[in-house]
């Protein structure tokens, strides 16, 4: 802090021009990753096909972004390093931005801070290159270059030695370079990218690479995604593309078992620029509130389109964050459209739920198949009819010469797993898990799990249509509380009614239950009491109250659910799975985790080796 003696005026003077241009480079490049954005985003705004980027040290020694885009010709070189001087937009209307970039600082604020160079060479135009360091430019001199734009940054705040204290390590600092190019891959599936690191006296390393796609926008995300977050991300993602009110929704959004455990793979673009936005970010985590528990984050990649004048991208330097005129309405439409698609998946579950079984029934040694290994064991599956023959071959002769011996009893034919994606219940193991064959394998069901989230969906339904039908209890029971969490009960007690739970004050911190809801059958009013105070604790304040009545329905169902331990008939069995799969969301339960697992039967033979 300045002390200045009384009486004594400070000066106010204009800072020199190499001062500006060094602030300005602290707000747009806050490490090599920012300038890495930057570089790309002009060369996408240039209309290149193709981007290459290498890097040396973490970006803090060498940056080189190569691109096939329109070029600059000789006169456009000096000014494209002036500060505030851009071709993106006229100044005229700074709400209708179109590009990535339109500051027109990124260029000014790296030769600033760091040893600039460009050459490029428009088509019809001579090649030029010019060089910035330190904010000093030298002279323009001729090059030998194709059509398009070679720009490389050396020795990245050498001006400024003091932000380098600040950055991290080579290797955190290539990790966020690499995540800036998948993220901006993302959002340009028809562009070609790749990452390479150089080191004097190494081969360069190739870290990433995608090859541009064609066809129409979805067919190329599905494949730029495949590359970029591997066929288990697209293999469980529902396409998403919906419109209204001015605003459309397009992308890939991960099935609820597909959850990771934080939020590395939420990807929100805003008219093809990627943001980091809490809004849209927000808007997605509700989207999932209802299917994930607290700990474990959705996966998606979205891009929200509306008119360029309906969203300021002019809030903060990094334009990572953007400001819309109806935020409501855009928040509305993310939660609106992927609670839509989640519901359209029905009882759907992600196939890595059976690759975790697989791996984990398989012993070490065989988790990875070795190449072209022998078939060891080999045997085809008889006919109905073949096993018929064979029982009755199998079955004991009549013994001559005494007692007529009971006739043998020949199997019955085994019923043919109907045609139904959870097939027919052939057993119960465990009085808790549900054997089920299909037409190509068999399901394994979590009969406590998938119960409770078909409990939870007709208590939103009932909720939705009609409120809660409610049980009186023919004796009130009475549940003694502390005071402070009576106060919160009895603070809900209307909203409460509406979910068939009715209470009332009975003196002192007492509470007295007078109905719980039918659905849920004979319950204990004190356990009830107990999770719906500990699913408001979990919830706080943050969330709207039509989130934590269901948050404490989800709580309610799972008192009224098949226990665990408890025999079921075989109708019983095969109508839960029917009803499970006429069941949106029927796949996972009220926590994330998976109701059931599904393993193909040419796996299961694998674990024989008889494959």
């Amino acid at each position: 802090m300045t002390v200045h003696a009384p009486n004594i005026r400070p000066i106010i003077r204009p800072l020199d021009e190499s001062a500006i241009n060094r602030i300005a480079a602290g707000e747009v490049v806050e490490r090599p990753a920012s300038a890495v954005k930057e570089l790309v985003e002009n060369a996408l705004d240039a209309g290149a096909r193709r981007i290459s980027v290498d890097y040396t040290a973490g970006g803090k020694v060498l940056i080189r972004v190569t691109d096939d885009g329109c070029g600059m010709t000789p006169e456009d070189l000096p000014l494209a390093v002036a500060r505030h001087a851009t071709s993106k937009i006229d100044g005229s209307d700074l709400l209708n931005i179109r590009s990535f970039g339109f500051r027109g600082e990124a260029l000014a604020s790296l030769g600033a801070v760091g040893r600039l160079t460009l050459t490029s060479r428009a088509e019809g135009h001579e090649g030029a290159s010019l060089t910035v360091a330190g904010g000093r430019m030298s002279p323009l001199r001729p090059a030998a270059a194709v059509r398009g734009t070679v720009i490389e940054l050396r020795d990245l705040f050498y001006a400024t030695p003091a932000r380098l204290k600040f950055l991290r390590t080579d290797r955190a600092e290539a990790q966020a370079i690499a995540d800036v190019i998948k993220r901006l891959a993302m959002a340009e599936p028809q562009v070609g990218f790749s990452l390479t690191e150089v080191a004097d006296g190494e081969a360069p390393r190739l870290i990433f690479r995608a090859d541009p796609l064609s066809g129409d926008f979805f067919e190329a995300l599905h494949g730029r995604l495949a590359s970029v977050l591997g066929r288990d991300f697209i293999d469980n993602a529902l396409k998403i593309d919906i419109e209204r009110d001015g605003l459309r929704l397009t992308g890939y959004a991960a099935l609820p078992t597909y959850s990771r455990g934080s939020s590395v793979q939420q990807f929100v673009c805003v008219n093809g620029r990627p943001v980091l936005d809490r809004t849209l970010l927000g808007a997605l985590r509700v989207a999932y509130f209802d299917f994930l528990s607290r700990d474990r984050h959705p996966a998606a990649v979205l891009n929200l389109i509306c008119d360029p004048e309906r969203v300021d991208v002019n809030v903060h330097p990094a334009k990572s964050e953007v400001r819309f005129r109806e935020p409501e309405a855009a928040r509305s439409l993310i939660i609106t459209g992927l609670r839509t698609a989640l519901s359209g998946a029905g009882h759907r579950a992600s196939s890595t739920v059976a690759d975790a079984t697989l791996a984990a029934m398989r012993p070490e040694a065989l988790r990875a198949d070795p190449p072209e290994a022998p078939r060891v064991y080999q045997m085809e599956r008889p006919s109905q009819s073949s096993l018929r023959q064979s029982y009755a071959y199998q079955a004991p002769e009549r013994l001559t010469g005494f007692a007529e011996a009971p006739a043998a009893r020949v199997e019955p034919e085994l019923p043919q797993a109907p045609d139904l994606p959870l097939g027919a219940a052939r057993a119960q193991v465990h009085e808790n898990y549900i054997i089920a064959q299909t037409a190509t394998g068999m399901v394994i069901v979590d009969q406590h799990a998938a119960h409770e989230r078909l409990v939870y969906e007709r208590l939103k339904r009932q909720m939705a249509e009609t409120g809660i039908k409610a049980q009186a209890l023919l004796i009130p029971e009475i549940v003694d509380l502390s005071a402070s969490d009576a106060s919160r009960l009895l603070a809900l007690a209307d909203d409460l009614a509406r979910l068939g739970l009715t209470i009332e004050a009975f003196g002192g911190t007492a509470i007295a239950v007078r109905e719980t809801p039918a659905i849920l059958g004979n319950v204990s009013a004190k356990h009830l009491l107990e999770d719906v105070l500990d699913e408001l604790s979990d919830l706080g304040q943050s969330q709207s109250l039509q989130a934590k009545m269901e948050a404490i329905l989800s709580r309610m169902a799972c008192h009224g659910s098949i226990r665990s331990g408890r025999q079921m008939r075989a109708e019983e069995m095969n109508a839960l799975l029917r009803e499970m799969e006429a069941t949106p969301h029927s796949g996972q339960c009220n926590h994330g985790r998976p109701t059931y697992v599904e393993l193909k039967l040419h796996d299961i033979e694998r674990l024989f080796g008889r494959r």
